[in-house]
């Protein structure tokens, strides 16, 4: 147990630095996680390794008892930040609003996968990838484009007083469905790394899944059953946790656990009820510590000024902005909407977040990207993030986003602090 000191000052590092960082990335009217993976890459061989590249090793050492411990504690932290995340996720948002969201949804991803996947084909040079299958880095490119950051989104809406607006209500139908395609595809890709098991039988087990998941809902929405019903929300719990086991057992053996883990959260978000005490129960220590801990550790493990490309950085931010920017205003123009509307949508769903830092540090970890990818989409999701809290606001005429709107409680938490409609 001699590892334990160093293990516990590595944690009590890390959360100080995330914990002052994060503070002062909402008092510039951003997100925690900004100022969180800064703090990473501050510790980590960006900043600390190139000014003392004997010591930074000797304090944060790549392999050992407490690295693969920290390790393991980021990873959970990965899958508790996406099963909350789907458990954030509202369906009901969907009802009544129909008409004005489909065209935005299918043309906010529709666009930015088509080029996304384009780039990789078209200069399959430019990429430097070291994966035989160029037809799947070219999938996963317009997969990871074609997401959005649901929770950063919804933060951004309620402090504007506009989740309840026509407009703010097609921008959370598109980015609900744009997230629940972006990790469905996304273990659907998964699915052909994998060499453990058979890939027609890791494919039947992920689209079983997916069924399961999906079945579950249209049930739910399309049949009248009530998850307050003790029969119903005893069924639903039981595949929820289920799925959440999965996850974390998929996890340890290597699977892609994070996509069962946000189906988890979806299928417990039609549990009002079951949700608020969940969320009340684990939220906090979740999004204080463990989700700290994971963001930290994205710049702690990524050399980002050795692994920075320009070329790659410039192209991921170009094409992510404008297939979502362009795509989701084209399909908020064909619904009706007025023009500076339309492009307040595509600015909303621009945002990318922590989800797509999620997605890339899980194609990262299985071995789809690599480092230099990773740190251009890490950058994008960032920049389009910092847009989104900046460019929405100015598009609706409305003061800044709030540096309240980034503290740490459960979205229908804040929405009440706001004095909000009910979520």
């Amino acid at each position: 147990m001699n590892w334990l000191p160093s293990f516990l000052i590595h944690i009590l590092v890390m959360l100080s630095l995330a914990r002052i960082l994060g503070s002062f990335a909402r008092q510039l009217h951003q997100p925690a996680v900004l100022g969180e993976i800064i703090g990473g890459i501050i510790l980590g061989p960006t900043v600390f390794g190139a000014l003392a590249p004997a010591l930074q090793p000797a304090v944060f050492p790549p392999s050992g008892d407490a690295f693969h411990l920290l390790n393991a504690l980021a990873q959970l932290g990965l899958i508790a930040f996406v099963f909350i995340a789907g458990m954030e996720v509202d369906l009901d948002c969907i009802r009544g609003r129909e008409k004005g969201a489909i065209s935005t949804s299918i043309c906010g991803i529709v666009l930015p996968f088509a080029l996304g996947y384009a780039v990789v084909i078209l200069i399959p040079d430019l990429w430097r990838i070291s994966i035989e299958d160029r037809q799947l880095f070219a999938l996963f490119m317009g997969t990871a484009l074609s997401i959005s950051a649901l929770p950063v989104i919804a933060r951004i809406l309620m402090d504007l007083d506009l989740m309840r607006s026509e407009l703010g209500g097609i921008i959370m139908i598109a980015a609900t469905i744009n997230d629940i395609f972006g990790w469905c595809a996304f273990a659907l890709i998964l699915t052909s790394l994998k060499a453990s098991i058979s890939p027609s039988l890791d494919l039947i087990l992920t689209v079983g899944m997916l069924a399961l998941a999906f079945s579950v809902l249209y049930f739910i929405k399309r049949k009248g059953i009530n998850p307050v019903e003790p029969l119903w929300g005893g069924i639903i719990d039981l595949i929820a946790l289920a799925m959440l086991t999965a996850s974390l057992a998929s996890q340890l053996m290597g699977g892609h656990g994070i996509v069962a883990a946000f189906l988890a959260g979806l299928i417990l978000s039609e549990r009002r009820s079951r949700k608020e005490s969940i969320l009340k129960r684990i939220y906090l220590p979740v999004m204080t510590i463990l989700t700290p801990i994971y963001f930290v550790s994205v710049g702690l493990k990524t050399d980002f000024a050795a692994d920075f490309d320009a070329t790659i950085v410039l192209l991921i931010f170009a094409v992510a902005c404008a297939g979502k920017i362009v795509g989701a205003s084209l399909g908020a123009t064909a619904a009706g909407i007025e023009n500076r509307k339309a492009l307040a949508v595509g600015f909303g769903l621009n945002a990318r977040g922590a989800m797509e830092i999620a997605l890339a540090s899980a194609a990262l970890h299985y071995g789809l990207i690599e480092a230099h990818i990773f740190v251009g989409l890490v950058i994008m999701a960032l920049a389009t993030t910092v847009i989104c809290s900046i460019g929405l606001p100015w598009l609706m005429k409305t003061r800044p986003v709030s540096p309240k709107a980034w503290d740490p409680l459960p979205l229908h938490e804040q929405a009440g602090s706001y004095n909000y409609l009910e979520s």
